[in-house]
């Protein structure tokens, strides 16, 4: 009898493929519930996810012959990994598949809003032929922030190169990757002297509003903020005083606090819609890693991590 493996996501289906020949017998539930999953867990040696199920320390408990997991894109903070290493299960992401779209995403965010794009696009629509208030600011010469520099940090960076940019860039946990027009910075020297902010850090105790009321209170040049790595990353009430208070000339977000829209409180449903309502602010629906190549590269990328731990368990 063949292993098992169960895919919870949507994924292209090389995956499928891919499990079926090295051996295994696939299960396609891309809209698996929690509960669903929690019941049938204990059938599967392998399992596939993304970011819509959060597979905690309950349910893996109930894991009993799993081995790996493979998580379609980065960011771990869905599972908990500490506990899934204690069962001796192997948890495996592939950010390498979905970078290079999330650096594509962020540039594509920061020229519309130095440009007002978005904003002169839709005045045009409504009759209005606007050029002096549309004036834009070149990105050329200026100084871009990177907060966290791991694999859609350097994907941005490397993207900026032709634009003569200086980039400054924060990285607790990596070191030595100064290079030309990238310099390893402080978080106070990036403040200091950023024109433009983006993040790209996972969600995790640490990171949790990292740009909060004291962080934006510290920002001195007024720069535009970029937000697509996870949306807990940014207080959301700590970002609308700060653009409230003239501390940031745009804000480009990719990712929410909750992205479940329908599930919002009044408060929430008050925060976007006045987030949404500035011509400065510009949301999309957590869609910076989504591209029709992703989809395809993510799942090789787990194939390919998937076949170097076999080989080490062999």
């Amino acid at each position: 009898m063949n292993p098992r493996v169960i895919i919870t996501a949507l994924t292209h289906p090389m995956l499928e493929k891919g499990l079926r020949q090295r051996g295994y017998d696939v299960d396609v539930h891309e809209q698996i519930s929690y509960a669903a999953l929690a019941d049938v867990i204990h059938l599967y040696e392998g399992m596939v996810v993304s970011t819509r199920l959060n597979i905690d320390s309950a349910i893996l408990s109930k894991a009993t012959a799993m081995q790996w997991i493979g998580r379609l894109g980065s960011g771990m903070e869905i599972i908990e990994v500490d506990y899934a290493v204690s069962q001796n299960i192997h948890c495996m992401s592939s950010p390498e598949g979905n970078c290079g779209p999330v650096g594509e995403h962020c540039l594509g965010m920061l020229l519309a809003l130095m440009h007002h794009i978005p904003r002169a696009a839709q005045e045009v629509a409504q009759g209005i032929w606007s050029r002096e208030p549309n004036r834009g600011v070149e990105l050329r010469g200026k100084t871009v922030g990177i907060i966290g520099y791991g694999h859609t940090g350097s994907s941005f960076s490397n993207l900026l190169a032709p634009f003569g940019v200086k980039v400054l860039a924060v990285d607790k946990y990596k070191t030595g990757f100064t290079s030309g027009y990238v310099r390893e910075s402080s978080p106070e020297q990036l403040m200091a002297e950023a024109d433009v902010i983006s993040f790209h850090l996972p969600l995790t105790p640490e990171t949790a509003y990292y740009a909060d009321d004291h962080f934006f209170g510290s920002l001195q040049r007024n720069p535009v903020l970029l937000n697509a790595s996870r949306g807990g990353v940014v207080d959301t009430a700590a970002l609308i005083r700060a653009l409230d208070e003239g501390k940031l000339a745009a804000a480009g977000l990719d990712v929410l606090e909750n992205e479940e829209l329908k599930s919002y409180s009044l408060d929430e449903t008050e925060q976007l819609k006045n987030l949404v309502a500035r011509k400065n602010v510009l949301i999309t629906p957590h869609i910076a890693g989504y591209s029709k190549e992703s989809l395809f590269r993510m799942p090789a990328v787990i194939l390919e991590k998937l076949d170097a731990f076999r080989r080490s368990n062999s």
